[in-house]
């Protein structure tokens, strides 16, 4: 059964002026470094707008990287009303299978609500050692990691908390995030097909790793805006959200980067404090903006390092187009709006058609990394060009020791389901040169390829470089979990 939209209305009607939005999607379209994927809008709990640049769809499950906490932490926060979990009892006390191996005072010190604001005393990120020290137990190998401090005195990003948050709710119901969700949040909110990357103890991740439509994002932020009331229902706890959405924990420079505004105003439970509001997000622009000053909710996903930026142009923009009543005599500006949001699309590479004097050429073309390997995707050993009996052509991928071959369509999107979600775009640049962009539908990624007819090598690289490394085929949705001891960690690096 698909569920119910969201409730609808022009933005006029409630209080947004769409000349804002239109400024907002100028700004977007215009900034080099920043590749818009989606937006929502909601306005005093209606969906005003809305659209997705083609190739990315509405119905798709996207990526969110660390917007994957905020999910976590719900789910913790569901398990704590049921009793099963006690933000004030020491993590330890959930795994005692690990007492004799902790010894050190400040690990045993670490307390759940220490995990769920990242105040765990350790001052830098450990997800490499924590994997590191204890491949099959994570969990063991992060409490094996001495905090730098006392728990509770100082903020660090840092991923094994929220992974050791997961296990915890994991442990406690006996079942996955998601299976413990569904019932509780999914299926309330009603939220469709939410996937989840696992590691090799079968658990999912946690910190990251969710793959869920915009729209989930949205009905999560308003489920947020609304005290955790949805439809009349309570479906958090009542003070929850007082409780994530306060600062527990300073930031101001920890995370050493300077005109980062955003991330300087202090972290809850999971979610970060901004100037305006607050917000789950997640690497490379996956958002979702609460904003009860204005009766607010922006989800977005996007393609960009520049993730200041991006809010720099809410704020600087959005805002401002939020005004305190209804707005009249707007219906042509909003209907010009909606029409606009209807035709969003990223612009495709550049490319022709192969020069006819050369196809032959090209033709079973094969091309070896430029320089002997692919420093942004090093499992990438090969390329090969062919075309069909019907003149149609391909571009063959070997990765990992896998193939899969990508349809050059022609000037636009060509896209395809299998052997992954992909939209590839461009062509000839010449008649020695093929650059093709391939976008991953299912991730905020995009791998520009270019083979060169004159050396036969070819280059590959990441617009935004996937932080959990992997082959190709794994850039996409996951599959049906692999049984607890198969594969490996699913991440290095900040998500």
């Amino acid at each position: 059964m698909s569920a119910r939209p969201l409730p609808a209305a022009a933005p006029a009607v409630q209080g947004v002026d769409a000349s804002g939005v239109h400024a907002f999607l100028n700004a977007l379209e215009a900034a080099p470094d920043i590749e818009p994927h989606s937006l929502m809008i909601l306005r005093h709990g209606h969906l005003v707008a809305s659209g997705w640049w083609a190739p990315y769809t509405a119905s798709r499950p996207h990526l969110l990287y660390s917007l994957s906490k905020s999910f976590t932490v719900t789910a913790a926060a569901l398990a704590e009303a049921e009793g099963l979990i006690d933000f004030d009892a020491p993590v330890l006390s959930y795994f005692p299978e690990f007492e004799a191996d902790v010894t050190h005072p400040r690990s045993r010190a670490i307390r759940v609500r220490h995990v769920a604001s990242m105040a765990s005393g350790h001052e830098g990120e450990t997800v490499d050692e924590a994997y590191g020290a204890d491949p099959a137990e994570p969990v063991r190998g992060f409490l094996l990691l001495p905090p730098d401090r006392d728990p509770g005195t100082v903020f660090a990003y840092n991923q094994p908390n929220t992974y050791t948050l997961g296990a915890i709710v994991q442990r406690v119901t006996g079942q996955s995030l998601t299976a413990y969700l569904r019932p509780r949040l999914l299926d309330p909110l009603g939220i469709g097909e939410a996937l989840w990357l696992r590691d090799g103890t079968g658990r999912e991740i946690g910190f990251s790793g969710l793959h869920a439509t915009t729209d989930a994002v949205a009905r999560l932020g308003l489920l947020y805006l609304n005290d955790g009331v949805w439809q009349g229902e309570r479906l958090l706890p009542e003070g929850w959200v007082a409780r994530a959405a306060r600062p527990h924990m300073p930031t101001a420079g920890a995370m050493g980067e300077q005109d980062r505004q955003d991330w300087d105003r202090g972290y809850g439970h999971q979610f970060w404090m901004s100037r305006h509001g607050y917000r789950g997000d997640g690497a490379y622009g996956q958002f979702c903006l609460v904003l009860p000053e204005h009766d607010a909710v922006i989800a977005a996903t996007t393609a960009t390092e520049r993730m200041q930026d991006y809010l720099n142009l809410v704020w600087r923009h959005l805002l401002p187009a939020f005004r305190p009543g209804p707005l009249f005599g707007r219906e042509a500006a909003d209907s010009a709006l909606r029409e606009r949001l209807e035709r969003l699309a990223l612009p495709p590479a550049k490319g022709s058609p192969v020069p006819p004097e050369r196809a032959r050429d090209w033709s079973a073309a094969l091309f070896t990394p430029y320089g002997g390997s692919c420093a942004d995707q090093p499992t990438l050993t090969a390329a090969e060009v062919t075309e069909d009996a019907d003149g149609d052509w391909t571009l063959c991928l070997t990765d990992d020791g896998h193939r899969f071959g990508t349809r050059l369509g022609g000037p636009g999107w060509t896209t395809a389901e299998e052997p992954l979600p992909t939209a590839v775009s461009g062509g000839w640049t010449g008649d020695g040169t093929l650059a093709v962009d391939v976008v991953f539908l299912d991730t905020p990624h995009r791998l520009t390829v270019t083979c060169s007819l004159a050396d036969r090598t070819f280059t590959a690289r990441w617009h935004t470089r996937p932080l959990h490394r992997a082959p190709l085929r794994m850039l996409r949705s996951p599959r049906p979990p692999a049984p607890p001891g198969q594969g490996g960690p699913p991440s290095r690096g900040s998500a």
